[in-house]
């Protein structure tokens, strides 16, 4: 995939970060997610899966806010994990008009929900905020467009591994994505649920 196809926005951000071209796994995997098909991401650490992650939203997107409902939901491990990867976010989206928002387990659940349904685009969270979030109906997920996992090795914890995959049973059509290192047994078990059609990409190398 060229940085050319980029919409505008996404390029000039690129430009203010002074990326001037892909990495080689980044080049292989960005134009299948543009495809809408559902991926297993597998590569090692440093392949700059979370800059594919970031970079595929954003243009899904299309660099804007729209209505209220979030667009994007991406799962994490932790508070540190979520908060990592807004920042991520935040150095590209500084001049574009898209919300993010971290939800992880320590905030009041109240507050979350009220900022949530104030208005965000991409929602990161834990799969324990965001499944009591959707308990109480503190989410809208009839506009996704998209739910992602970053570095989904995390998922060895049963409660998390549920968490999860609870919440793709309330959503009529989205694409999934699920990025990780090692493609683990308990990964693998996705396949059972919302990763049943997934394609696997891995490194080339």
């Amino acid at each position: 995939m060229s940085l050319k196809k980029l919409n505008v926005p996404l390029k000039e951000a690129l430009e203010r970060l002074k990326i001037e071209k892909l990495l080689p796994f980044q080049k292989q995997i960005l134009p299948k997610i543009k495809s809408g098909r559902d991926l297993f991401i597998v590569a090692p650490e440093g392949s700059g899966k979370t800059t594919a992650l970031v970079i595929s939203t954003i243009q899904k997107l299309d660099s804007a806010a729209f209505e209220d409902a979030p667009r994007a939901l991406i799962f994490v491990q932790d508070k540190e994990a979520a908060l990592a990867l807004e920042e991520e976010f935040d150095k590209f989206t500084k001049y574009m008009d898209l919300r993010v928002y971290s939800a992880y387990d320590a905030p009041d659940i109240s507050k979350q929900k009220d900022d949530i349904y104030a208005g965000v685009d991409i929602v990161i969270a834990t799969p324990k905020k965001l499944f009591k979030l959707f308990k109480i109906t503190g989410i809208n997920v009839s506009q996704l467009k998209v739910l992602a996992v970053e570095d989904a090795e995390f998922l060895t914890k049963n409660s998390d591994y549920n968490d999860l995959i609870r919440i793709p049973q309330h959503i009529s059509r989205c694409q999934y994505l699920v990025f990780a290192s090692n493609m683990s047994p308990k990964i693998e078990r996705l396949k059972d649920s919302f990763m049943a059609r997934a394609e696997t990409l891995r490194l080339k190398v």
